[in-house]
């Protein structure tokens, strides 16, 4: 009888003095691939880095590999999230790093990378063209690794990994930062590999999962239990009362919070915004949409202040035209901002409670004593988002649907004018984004301004009332949206 392909048993592993899992058992059979689901801090991703053999665990773990094949006896793993370094193997970059042309060329470019990553892994380089048309990445070769959205960042890993094609792939989140026809196109590029003989374990809750995925597990009370489907929540989680802070009405400086006039931004002879004309005023709510690399995060970069190029262009912030004098920080009182890139450069020796706090100041960590009235707004959020009990664990350690909750926080406790949520639910599954959601709308009742980047209608908060849409760098959509096409 043949060895199964990945087999495990009495697997355990903990963090932090927590068990997450517990004398697990599971056997892999050669030819299958599985989706792996399950609520979130279960532990999918403990399971596939041990698998990857990227944490310690006690146990045993086997992968019995196939001499047979001309497919790499490896086992690659693909992060939810991707950590790149710069030309001297160092990753502390700060966020405004990425729109700045002197430090941008720190980095290498896709191509190169792509190059270097051939060489190492011994690929050759015409094989990946298919790879990067299929995904819409072609015309990304020569831009710096810091310049790429999260999306674009994904895409890159999952090229490398469909270009390698390793015996085992093991993705976690595989379609985090995507839109719609990416996802299509990398389901049918992951049926592509399997038929060559590459089995995937997919970390994921999403129901349009490929083909080739015939197997379904979740993790429950530390066990691996085989599922016919993947199972979507239908508990419904009831909000809790919103602080008095929140309820008040923010205080507008001015009725027009951003207006921007033909505005245009190049980076050398790549130009990513083309004539762009955008107004928004106070309390309104909006859906900014786009494909991978349409400008959608060189715009918002505008608004928040952080992009050079903004006093190159007529671009009016909250009553006055950027370059008149004010600060950056001078316009970060006025906004709260999520965003994946903002959410991979914070501090990770913040605790939530610090991570909650730093809002008041627009810092990636508190450096500052908070006077007794803002500790007591911390303490009441931190209550409204069901986060007393973490207070004092670092951020970096929490599930990501609570890193998210807590930089959701940290976004509103100074109740901004304006409240900028770049694709907040990445990574979070259905019950999860529901609740995001469900918050998202009961903050902005009291009348706060909202651009919500999201690609999906059936996944956004319900208080949308117009949409702009970005194709290739232009505004090609701005509308009024009937509240009942997004519920």
């Amino acid at each position: 009888m043949d060895k199964p392909f990945v087999y495990i048993h009495d697997l355990n592993l903990g963090y932090r003095n927590k068990a997450v899992l517990k004398d697990l058992y599971w056997e892999m059979n050669i030819g299958e691939s599985y989706a792996i689901g399950g609520e979130s801090g279960t532990g999918k991703t403990a399971l596939a880095k041990a698998i990857a053999g990227l944490v310690p665990y006690q146990g045993n773990i086997e992968i019995n590999f196939d001499g047979q094949r001309k497919l790499p006896q490896e086992v690659l793993y693909v992060d939810s999230w991707y950590q790149f370094k710069n030309l001297e193997g160092v990753a502390n970059f700060y966020y405004q790093q990425r729109y700045t042309s002197l430090q941008a060329n720190d980095t290498l470019t896709v191509h190169a990378e792509l190059v270097n990553y051939g060489k190492e892994k011994g690929l050759h380089l015409d094989q990946v063209e298919p790879i990067l048309e299929a995904l819409g990445f072609a015309t990304f070769a020569g831009s710096q690794l810091i310049e790429l959205s999260s999306g674009e960042h994904k895409k890159l890993q999952l090229v490398k990994a469909l270009w390698l094609k390793p015996q085992l792939l093991i993705i976690d989140q595989p379609y985090t930062g995507l839109d719609t026809a990416s996802r299509k196109n990398l389901n049918v590029l992951l049926d592509q590999v399997a038929k060559e003989g590459v089995q995937l374990i997919l970390i994921s809750n999403d129901a349009e999962l490929p083909g080739s995925v015939q197997s379904f597990a979740e993790i429950t009370d530390g066990k691996l239990v085989k599922v016919a489907a993947l199972a979507s929540s239908t508990t419904e989680i009831r909000l809790r009362e919103i602080p008095d802070f929140l309820k008040e009405s923010p205080l507008y400086s001015t009725s027009d919070m951003v207006k921007m006039v033909n505005v245009n931004i190049s980076y050398g002879e790549k130009q990513v915004l083309k004539n762009v004309n955008w107004e928004i005023k106070a309390g309104e709510k909006w859906l900014l949409q786009g494909h991978n690399g349409s400008g959608k995060s060189t715009l918002l970069s505008l608004i928040n202040g952080d992009h050079p190029q903004s006093y190159a262009n007529e671009l009016y912030l909250f009553g006055n035209r950027r370059g008149s004098g004010e600060s950056i920080w001078d316009i970060k009182q006025h906004i709260g901002l999520i965003s994946p890139e903002f959410h991979w450069y914070f501090d990770p020796t913040a605790t939530v409670w610090q991570s909650v706090a730093s809002g008041f100041y627009d810092t990636v960590g508190l450096f500052q004593h908070l006077p007794y009235t803002k500790s007591t707004q911390v303490d009441e959020l931190l209550a409204y988002f069901g986060l007393t009990e973490n207070k004092n664990e670092l951020l970096s350690t929490l599930p990501l649907g609570k890193q998210r909750l807590v930089l959701l926080a940290r976004t509103i406790i100074k109740n901004p004018e304006l409240l900028i949520l770049d694709e907040p639910c990445q990574g979070l599954d259905q019950q999860q984004t529901k609740y995001f959601n469900q918050l998202v709308d009961e903050l902005c009742s009291n009348g706060m301004t909202l651009i919500y980047v999201g690609h999906f209608e059936s996944q956004l908060p319900t208080c949308i009332e117009k949409r702009i849409l970005l194709e290739k760098g232009e505004v090609k959509v701005v509308e009024s949206l009937n509240t009942e096409i997004l519920s």
